[in-house]
């Protein structure tokens, strides 16, 4: 009779562990593209942050950085009846039918790295797009002491927040830089690390007076320093931007890639699923509210906008690249 009991006492609390799995909350994350250093981090950070507060929260990568692939991961989580959704988009105005209808069916949606998102309930940013671009302006002129001709890599050209930087970097470099040229306008190909290679493998050979690349995109830095090493460009052409330091810890130390900043990808997750746990309780997201990730915020209309930029360099490429980043 003590072992039925305690046989059914088990069978009676591993049902309540499977309905309450069951009855988990899902918070389903759409990114870029899968499989990069990135998106893995953020990966880590969503189902991190779903463990601790009991969310079932899981990312969706595509194949390619193809907004129709976005919107068919979309569809599928509003028919698996999520509760928040979350996005970072490749094209802004492509999402919007589609996160209407998320919104139709009662779904929350935050979004990152796409400020003024329409469709959002919420988009949220480790960085503001003036403070980021000026920062890597900066650092580019500096690096090329001012003069010279430079290119500007950026994911897509419907990709708001690399359009938003690209328009700060370049503003910043012309009002304080005359002696700097850009070439071209800007390519959409920093999501792609073998079209980011061939892109800057092609302007070198087209300008033999480039100094520099601006890549804002993850992969961008990666294929734009590679490209430099081949033609044996080191020290002379500089490549700045934001990538993930353990793909690029090797591109750095060779100064084949000179520096760049970024945020924490993985805190980016996180705060995606702190938003959506705040957001299914009903708890506010307001001017002077201390969310997790994002400390104190000063929301303006959807968007809400800090400053947390780390620098990426020879000095702190080791820690960032051991935070698994």
């Amino acid at each position: 009779m003590k072992k039925f009991m305690i046989a059914a006492l088990a069978a009676s609390l591993s049902l309540g562990v499977s309905f309450a799995a069951l009855a988990a909350d899902k918070v389903g994350v759409v990114v870029k593209i899968g499989g990069i250093p990135w998106f893995n981090a953020m990966e880590a950070g969503i189902k991190e942050q779903g463990g601790k507060l009991g969310l079932d929260a899981f990312m969706i990568g595509p194949t390619s950085a193809d907004p129709a692939l976005q919107v068919r991961a979309i569809e599928d989580l509003i028919a698996q009846g999520v509760k928040v959704i979350g996005v970072v988009p490749n094209d802004a105005k492509v999402l919007e039918p589609v996160l209407a209808k998320a919104k139709e069916a009662g779904i929350f949606v935050i979004t990152h790295e796409s400020p003024g998102q329409k469709g959002a309930d919420w988009n949220f940013e480790l960085a503001s797009s003036t403070g980021f671009g000026e920062a890597h302006g900066k650092l580019l002129a500096e690096k090329m002491g001012g003069k010279g001709e430079y290119a500007v890599f950026v994911g897509s050209l419907t990709v708001p927040l690399h359009n938003a930087w690209a328009d700060a970097a370049i503003a910043y470099i012309k009002a304080n830089y005359p002696d700097m040229k850009l070439v071209g306008e800007r390519y959409g190909v920093a999501e792609d690390v073998d079209k980011s290679r061939s892109t800057a493998l092609d302007l070198i050979s087209a300008h033999p007076d480039l100094k520099g690349f601006l890549a804002f995109g993850s992969q961008g830095p990666i294929g734009a320093g590679r490209a430099v090493e081949e033609r044996r460009k080191t020290g002379e052409i500089f490549v700045l931007g934001p990538f993930s330091p353990g793909q690029g810890q090797k591109l750095i130390k060779s100064d084949a890639i000179s520096g760049g900043f970024m945020w924490n990808p993985k805190q980016a997750g996180e705060v995606f699923v702190t938003m959506a746990d705040r957001l299914i309780k009903g708890e506010s997201v307001k001017d002077g509210d201390d969310i997790p990730g994002l400390g104190v915020i000063k929301p303006v209309g959807n968007d809400i906008i800090v400053d947390q930029l780390l620098p990426i360099n020879k000095d702190t490429v080791d820690e960032l690249a051991g935070m698994g980043l």
